[in-house]
């Protein structure tokens, strides 16, 4: 299996002014934050980094971290877009802000897949405050959107109104997606295009326990029957694992046998703005017809 990068470029909103020395500087809209990122090994382009705030890890024992800033911010958030999709972007306890940035080119490929239908049926599960679920609605997607967290959710839902989106045929749910899927599975569903982002460990509404290395494999075996020989595409993202993207390669390949198309696998990159270096953020593993 050759393994393929999917760059995320810098556009309007978003970009990866510099990293190194273990974090990165990026702009989200007109303000600029540094977070840690153990993979920016190298050296950055300047010592001279000047942001609004940045977010400081704990100890390894502790966890977590804190958000410092040196200037003020809208705690509320602020308004971001990508191509027609606009959501807020804001500082979470969770180091990030509201979305992933390195999944733009995910949500393009997404599109390209289903350009052809006018109503293609799709499913986000993990997903979060929405921004993919709202690129394929823009684009006449019948989604339906899975998120344990019902504050994702209701941010989902905002972004929708953000968007001008909010009467498009989205169903919110909140439920674990692995339970959803299976009773999906067991309502004889189909859909043309699923999205799995699914964290190394969470919980559901009701205390499930996910642990990614056990449950992946058995969500995956239940998204392929979700799939049919006119399906489009199965896409998984992976984060912050000790996993190869040959592995959830080789799972994928497994999972959809039974499918006719191509089994795909690489890492998600997002290109720094100061000398174009590519700094890693995930593997990712994809079926397509």
């Amino acid at each position: 299996m050759t393994l393929e990068t999917l760059i995320a470029e810098p556009w309007a909103d978003y970009g990866l002014i510099d990293c190194g020395h273990g974090r990165k500087l990026e702009r989200y809209g007109r303000y600029r934050f540094i977070r840690p990122e153990p993979q920016a090994m190298w050296a950055p382009a300047s010592d001279d980094w000047d942001a609004h705030g940045e977010f400081v890890p704990g100890s390894d024992e502790d966890g977590g971290g804190r958000w410092e800033f040196a200037k003020p911010i809208p705690r509320e958030g602020w308004p971001l877009g990508w191509d027609d999709v606009r959501f807020t972007a804001h500082c979470t306890p969770f180091r990030h802000l509201g979305f992933f940035p390195d999944m733009s080119p995910v949500w393009s490929w997404m599109r390209d897949q289903v350009s052809d239908l006018p109503h293609p049926a799709i499913m986000n599960l993990f997903g979060y405050t929405g921004v993919g679920t709202l690129a394929m609605a823009a684009r006449g997607g019948e989604m339906v959107h899975v998120d344990a967290s019902k504050k994702s959710v209701e941010a989902g839902r905002r972004n929708a109104t953000l968007s001008g989106l909010a009467d498009r045929p989205v169903r919110w749910i909140i439920d674990d997606a692995a339970k959803f899927t299976a009773r999906e599975v067991r309502r004889g569903r189909r859909y043309d295009g699923i999205l799995l982002d699914p964290p190394k460990y969470g919980r559901g509404p009701e205390g499930e326990v996910w642990k990614l290395e056990e449950g992946l494999p058995g969500l995956i075996g239940d998204c392929s029957k979700l799939l049919d020989a006119e399906s489009r595409f199965c896409f998984l993202t992976v984060y912050a694992v000790r996993m190869s993207a040959l592995a959830i390669g080789e799972l994928m390949r497994q999972a959809m046998a039974g499918l006719p198309g191509k089994v795909e696998a690489g890492e998600l990159a997002v290109r720094e703005e100061r000398r174009g270096l590519l700094l890693p953020t995930a593997i990712w593993a994809r079926w397509s017809r």
